[in-house]
């Protein structure tokens, strides 16, 4: 699984030298700049609104006063960081829904891109058919409606376990990781419908290389750490990125 976390991380420089050759600039920065909006605007009131629902939780169940009728610095201390905790998975949940929700509109143009990705390394054409171009649109947003659900259940237990002091700690990075392999899924996916894989076998081979989409994901969502250029990019990149990476392990 190593391996295949290094071949996908390296295909998103790959992939930036593949857009610039092939001059796929358009298909990279109109949807990057919605995404970047969207989730700018997203990520404020998602942030507050987390915020907002530890606060009105602490206080309705009476732990702050508890808290401090303790006057135990170690309590205090463990319990401000099972907050810290809860507010970055609840974070993490409102982000995964955005995302999907990205991922079903911007289907079409995912699909058409890692088409064209593929077409380039195959050096042959794939017929456009606007009925392919649906059929393939559907099945991107039921995977990703199926993969939502999946990360509605690993999240719900993750912010239980948040709650646990000490053990919740590691709580934000489990959902880091199950993050990264959802979306870097739903990125692979893609080429997997091409192939002709059902949806059963597309999980099936996914899940055996959960290296690749582990890896794309980690570095989608490291992109959002630079401002603005991270943002635009991160979307369309990890489409290449992914449809570099599946390439590469097929031809080894």
């Amino acid at each position: 699984m190593l391996k295949e976390i290094v071949i996908a991380i390296q295909s998103y420089a790959q992939a930036h030298r593949f857009i610039k050759e092939h001059r796929l600039w358009k298909w990279i920065l109109i949807p990057g700049i919605v995404y970047a909006l969207l989730f700018v605007t997203g990520m404020y009131f998602f942030w507050h609104s987390a915020n907002d629902a530890v606060t009105l939780l602490s206080r309705s169940i009476g732990l702050e006063r508890w808290l401090q009728e303790q006057s135990s610095e170690i309590l205090s201390f463990l319990f401000v960081m099972a907050g810290i905790g809860l507010r970055l998975i609840l974070v993490f949940f409102y982000f995964s829904l955005f995302k999907y929700l990205f991922l079903i509109i911007g289907s079409p143009l995912f699909a058409y891109l890692s088409e064209k990705t593929e077409s380039i390394l195959e050096g042959r054409d794939f017929p456009f058919s606007f009925k392919q171009l649906l059929k393939d649109s559907w099945r991107g947003s039921v995977m990703a409606l199926r993969n939502a659900l999946w990360q509605t259940v690993y999240a719900v237990s993750l912010l239980l376990l948040s709650l646990v002091p000490l053990a919740g700690w590691i709580a934000p990075i489990i959902a880091l990781f199950v993050e990264c392999y959802y979306y870097g899924f739903s990125m692979i996916d893609y080429s997997c419908e091409r192939a002709k894989l059902s949806m059963t076998a597309s999980i099936d081979f996914i899940g055996r290389h959960r290296g690749l989409a582990i890896g794309n994901g980690a570095v989608f969502y490291l992109m959002h750490g630079v401002p603005v250029v991270g943002w635009v990019l991160a979307p369309a990149y990890a489409v290449v990125a992914a449809t570099l990476s599946l390439h590469a392990v097929d031809k080894a």
